[in-house]
């Protein structure tokens, strides 16, 4: 870190700083690095470690916005979501998804309601509702379409496909959607091609921003001594749920964020997966919120809450809100047993919204806006802060963002980030027999075994060639204990090739060992001697990583281990 600061205050002055690298700050730097411009990001925290590590891990449209009359927001997002099928495939798969219906006409005057600007949501959504949905849904997901239209099902057919179901239901629409396996990782690929596309440009994790006289700025390494003062001609702070935080620490007190908490739960919960099938059911609970049950890495994932919540350094998910999602689990497959005690872990994030006064959170618009302080006398660059969005539609925010900046820097856009592929998305293998092909073919090529090549190409896509041929050249290396599809030559790479700086770091966003419910005592205490050799800690150094996960795990993610 100290030679990227020192060469970052040798130049002084930069094109883009950019505060905040969740996936709106790291989607914007993609973009604008792609374009030769000269970027800073900077991040308190760690790559992916707010708001964009907690969400749904959805890729989607936003069918429930169509009750709102967001129209445009969904043919963007049905748009978004097929382009990140093709361009990040190794992270971002086709979800079938079901929804169950419970009545044949219920709703219609409650969503004529809401969509004419009712602040109370629509309720009982019955088949003739849900019918229209799916159609709108099919037809703004037309363009660049990679999935089948929705269908419909009979009762008894849909009981005979999933017998744990409801009887309460008429018949059950399916429509297609898609998952994000690996949201972290895809924000650190973001950070890292945009790097790749301008060698001056800097990323910086785990770094302090700081005012500093005569309109300049200052970033703090929170590990060591170095910094760097810098003079950019545009701020953007994407910081998310903290906008207003960094606006009053660059002189500019604001209230633009008026956020909601969403909690979700992970179960180790086999039946259940094998009901589901690879589906997704979104469904309605008693009170009329969208909540959402899916196989995501092996675990059964629920969730969501739509709380209204103002601290996200506190936001964790409450036993009421883990209650709340059992029971709407209960209801929904009464034949299956849900507790708590299949629960592996839990999360809670806050959503970055616009401040607003709507009474039903789940009202608050999910679109995006771009609010801009004009230069002062004593701050002499622009901010331009990220409010709302989602993750689905970040490549379309940011492109809209970085064509603002380029014109307000007379500058032109060189490259379209339309089709550009991410990460371990390029070249990815487009079928079975390809992928197939392609894990033989570097298993051959590096000596290791096929189930290890395609372990690394399951967390890494293309990308694992890279990872492989340093596995392939690590003493000795072992998989992990408790978690064999991961090693230590893995985690070797990990610790020194991509900008790891604490334990969390790799626990929870390098890896997914965290969310799938696998840390261990025993692998906790094996991560941190190995990030001890790679990263040179002291023993008083490892007792506190280690310290620091386990506090972390028990107060935010309902783990404690022993």
């Amino acid at each position: 870190m100290g030679e990227r600061m020192a060469a970052m205050a040798a130049r002084g002055t930069l094109d883009v700083l950019i505060v905040g690298a969740g996936v709106n700050g790291a989607g914007l730097f993609r973009d604008l690095t792609a374009q030769g411009l000269d970027c800073l990001l900077v991040e308190k925290n760690d790559y992916a470690a707010g708001t964009s590590a907690a969400p749904s891990r959805l890729i989607h449209g936003g069918l429930k916005y169509l009750e709102t009359g967001e129209f445009r927001l969904v043919a963007q997002s049905t748009l978004e979501r097929n382009l990140l099928l093709a361009n990040a495939p190794h992270y971002v798969k086709p979800l079938p998804t079901l929804i169950p219906i419970f009545s044949w006409t219920k709703g219609v005057g409650a969503a004529l309601r809401t969509l004419f600007g009712s602040k109370s949501a629509p309720r009982s959504r019955g088949a003739l509702l849900v019918k229209i949905g799916l159609m709108l849904y099919d037809f703004y997901g037309a363009r660049h379409r990679v999935m089948p239209r929705h269908s419909t099902a009979s009762r008894a057919a849909s009981l005979r496909d999933l017998p744990a179901l409801t009887p309460d239901i008429v018949a059950t629409g399916t429509y297609y959607d898609a998952t994000v396996t690996h949201p972290e990782r895809l924000i650190f690929e973001l950070v890292r091609d945009g790097l790749a596309d301008s060698p001056r440009s800097v990323a910086l994790n785990h770094v302090r921003l700081e005012r500093a006289e005569d309109g300049a700025l200052t970033v703090k390494s929170l590990a060591g001594e170095a910094a760097a003062t810098v003079r950019p001609k545009i701020v953007v702070n994407a910081a998310g749920p903290w906008i207003d935080e960094v606006n009053a620490i660059l002189g500019e007190p604001s209230r633009m964020i008026g956020g909601t908490k969403g909690s979700h739960i992970l179960l180790d919960h086999p039946d259940l997966l094998k009901e589901l099938k690879g589906r997704m059911i979104y469904f309605e609970a008693d009170d009329g919120r969208i909540c959402l049950v899916f196989e995501y890495l092996g675990r059964a994932l629920a969730g969501s809450t739509d709380i209204k919540a103002a601290d996200p350094d506190t936001v964790r998910c409450e036993p009421d809100e883990v209650e709340y999602l059992l029971e709407s689990l209960r209801r929904l497959l009464p034949k299956l047993r849900f507790s708590r005690d299949q629960i592996v872990y839990v999360y809670s994030g806050i959503r970055p919204l616009p401040a607003s006064d709507a009474k039903d959170p789940g009202l608050i618009t999910r679109d995006h806006a771009t609010p801009i302080l004009e230069p002062t006398a004593s701050r002499p660059y622009p901010v331009y802060s990220l409010v709302g969005g989602k993750w689905t539609t970040f490549r379309g925010y940011a492109e809209e963002v970085a064509d603002m900046l380029l014109k307000r820097l007379s500058a032109s856009r060189r490259v379209s980030t339309r089709d550009l592929a991410i990460g371990g998305g390029r070249d990815y293998p487009k079928t079975e027999a390809a992928r197939q092909a392609w894990i033989s073919g570097l298993a051959q090529e590096t000596g290791l075994a096929e189930k290890r090549i395609a372990d690394l190409f399951a967390h890494y896509g293309t990308t694992a060639r890279i990872v492989a041929a340093h596995v392939a050249a690590f003493p000795a290396d072992a998989p992990l204990p408790d978690a064999a599809d991961y090693s230590t030559g893995e985690m070797d790479y990990l610790l020194r090739h991509e900008q790891v700086g604490s334990l969390a770091d790799l626990a929870f966003r390098r890896t997914t060992l965290a969310v799938t419910g696998r840390l261990t005592a025993r692998l906790v205490e094996a991560l941190a001697l190995q990030a001890s050799e790679a990263l040179g800690w002291d023993a008083a150094r490892r007792a506190d990583e280690i310290a620091a996960v386990r506090a972390r795990l028990k107060t935010y993610h309902g783990v404690e281990l022993t």
